[in-house]
């Protein structure tokens, strides 16, 4: 992780940058291809009340002191937790930021009791896909989801 970039714990503060991050990088693909969808909006729009005050948790990166980055641990049930929301801001990207956003959350999914942590994403979203194989993700079987996106389902055992 670059000198310069500190992962901290979200705050109430931060919601917009939450929900600014996420559309501006995350929602680029779906805006183009599908629409942002009410699970989306319902995250991002409360995200202390749908992430956090469930059991999840919300990471912000800072880069000289600007927030530009971010992603969730959505707890799901049973030490299953799933890896949502990440983003990190077109001007901050390929710094390592998103790598390090994923193992701090990693380490954050362990200390919350986890056995596994999943993603749900599209496969044209290459890197992401390489970020998540360099986490240690690995492909499974696709599950119900709350979305009409999304074909493939990452799983990392802990």
């Amino acid at each position: 992780m670059p000198a310069d970039v500190s992962i901290i714990d979200f705050e109430p503060v931060h919601q917009h940058a939450f929900r600014a991050l996420n559309y501006e990088v995350s929602y680029e693909w779906i805006s183009r291809y599908f629409s942002a969808e009410a699970p989306d909006n319902q995250s991002l729009d409360y995200p202390q009340r749908r992430i956090v005050d469930t059991g999840g948790h919300i990471l912000m990166a800072e880069h000289k002191g600007e927030i530009v980055g971010t992603c969730a641990l959505v707890k799901e049930h049973d030490g299953v937790y799933e890896l949502a929301k990440m983003a990190v801001a077109l001007r901050a990207q390929r710094l390592g930021i998103g790598y390090a956003l994923g193992q701090c959350i990693l380490g954050k999914a362990r200390q919350l009791g986890a056995r596994s942590v999943e993603v749900l994403l599209d496969a044209d979203m290459q890197p992401a896909l390489a970020l998540y194989d360099k986490l240690g993700f690995r492909p499974a079987p696709l599950r119900t989801m709350p979305y009409y996106r999304g074909d493939t389902r990452l799983v990392l055992d802990l």
